[in-house]
């Protein structure tokens, strides 16, 4: 089953030609269009290696990529948006963390781990979503049973009677004879239970009081299971390893899981319930399965400040020893190995791994020889032009004046960006980044938040007027930033 889950997401590959995939990213990404290129032809590359004969499918390794760029010209928004496109599971990781105190190698493999758990919450929302709809019929008819019990049945007469007693034969006082006469002229009797008729008609009209949120207020009893205790994540987090993990599984296990009642309303029992039925609907060893398929199949690993690692080889020793053992050590994996995870063994074979890196001080030539290797594919991000900012803020489904403006509308005004504002905004950003760090594309958050700290700040208190941004009012709020030379203490 999980096998043709994995087959469909892969099928959905097959409406995904490269130039399909580049256009889908160009609707949230401006530029970069040799980046988009390399990433479209390793997506579509997947569903073709499913597709070639199986006696070379093995064979075929992924296209791996080393992004080069500086900060915020789109790196990590690229491989994100690839893999929700894809619907693959994703995971970044900052390659520098390797190179910290205490770092040891079996530690790179965490990385594989955090892939497996995205797969798993990914695969897990799907099934949920699945069984939605039966889950809450399911919630409903188990609140009306807490709103209204269901009524005893009376005791049923035994065959064991006492001698001499006679043998209780009478109808109950409030059973009704019902004759049904079928079309051959065939006569049955049956019997109508009054009770069970008028708890059935009160259920129907508690129903529909709750379907209609009339009794969201009223409490009810039920039972939960409590969390287990904070001990047995302690003890994994301590661990830092896979082995410890399991440990912490196990205990958990073995500990009994004990039950309580808790009386809470409707609306917090709703949601109890809920989490309580789509444990029993959903099939955790399927999930499981499945998501360790598309791991090995769809896995994207996207490993940024790759150039932190990079370097020449110190000759008294210092962190650079470091680096060069991070390299070594992502290198089996990167070439394909076996992982161990809590939730059964990994290959990596076909992972795709995304590299990123500035390489401002060193560059991709000082990776080691092997782990270059296995990185054939380089494409190098162009730093982002004042024409670019201006693209960034209106054309993408995302831009950062669409934010903005609902984030104003939500207090029940409306904010108007003007075109020259808006190239008085990305002017502003570009000189920043000029004069100081360039970070890209992050400086227009920091130049918009400062251009409309006050009016978000008052913006509850002064109705809900039109707020007209245009280039007059971007200079006169930024004015004193700019004529300062020291930009770094207004402007992050």
């Amino acid at each position: 089953m999980s096998s043709n889950r994995t087959q469909q997401a892969l099928a959905k590959l097959a409406d995904l030609t490269p130039r399909q995939i580049a256009a889908e990213l160009d609707r949230y990404i401006v530029g970069q269009a040799e980046a988009k290129k390399a990433v479209a032809i390793a997506l579509r590359n997947r569903w073709r290696r499913q597709r070639a004969p199986e006696s070379i499918r093995e064979e075929i390794s992924p296209n791996n990529i080393i992004l080069i760029g500086p900060t915020g010209v789109g790196k990590t928004e690229i491989a994100r948006r690839l893999a929700k496109l894809a619907g693959a599971p994703f995971i970044k990781v900052e390659a520098s963390k390797f190179t910290e105190v205490g770092y040891v190698g079996r530690d790179v493999e965490s990385m594989v781990r955090d892939l497996v758990e995205s797969a798993i919450d990914m695969v897990r929302v799907e099934r949920e979503s699945e069984v939605e709809e039966l889950a809450h019929d399911k919630v409903d008819e188990r609140l009306l049973d807490l709103l209204l019990p269901p009524p005893v049945a009376a005791p049923v007469a035994t065959e064991k009677a006492d001698a001499g007693t006679p043998k209780p034969n009478a109808e109950p006082d409030d059973a009704l004879s019902v004759f049904l006469v079928a079309p051959s002229g065939a006569v049955t009797k049956e019997k109508s239970d009054p009770a069970q008729d008028r708890y059935q008609r009160t259920r129907d009209k508690l129903k529909q009081l709750l379907l209609d949120g009339k009794l969201e207020d009223r409490e009810v009893e039920i039972e939960v299971t409590p969390q287990a205790s904070p001990m047995f994540d302690m003890l994994a987090s301590q661990g830092g390893n896979e082995g410890m993990d399991n440990i912490s599984d196990m205990l958990k296990e073995m500990m009994p899981k004990r039950k309580k009642k808790r009386t809470v309303k409707v609306s917090e029992a709703r949601r109890i319930l809920f989490e309580q039925e789509l444990e029993k609907l959903i099939d955790l060893e399927d999930v499981t399965a499945d998501a360790l398929e598309r791991v090995e199949k769809l896995g994207i690993i996207f490993l940024d400040e790759i150039d932190k690692i990079a370097g020449e080889r110190s000759q008294h020793g210092g962190p650079d020893v470091s680096r060069e053992g991070v390299q070594r050590d992502l290198l089996p994996i990167v070439e394909g190995s076996n992982v161990q995870t809590k939730y059964g063994m990994v290959k990596t074979d076909h992972v795709l791994f995304i590299a990123a890196g500035a390489f401002h001080v060193s560059k991709p030539s000082d990776l080691i020889p092997e782990l270059q290797g296995r990185f054939p594919i380089r494409v190098e991000l162009k730093a982002l032009t004042e024409q670019d900012f201006i693209r960034i803020m209106t054309e993408p489904e995302n831009a950062l004046t669409k934010q903005y403006a609902a984030l104003v509308e939500a207090d029940g005004a409306k904010l108007d960006f003007k075109e020259d504002g808006i190239g008085e905004i990305a002017r502003i950003a570009a000189l920043v980044n000029e004069r100081m760090e360039n970070i890209g594309a992050r400086r227009l958050h920091t130049v918009m938040m400062t251009l409309l700290e006050d009016v978000l700040f008052d913006l509850p208190d002064r109705g809900h007027d039109t707020i007209t941004v245009d280039a007059t009012t971007v200079k006169d709020r930024l004015k004193a930033i700019m004529e300062d030379e020291d930009l770094g203490k207004n402007i992050p």
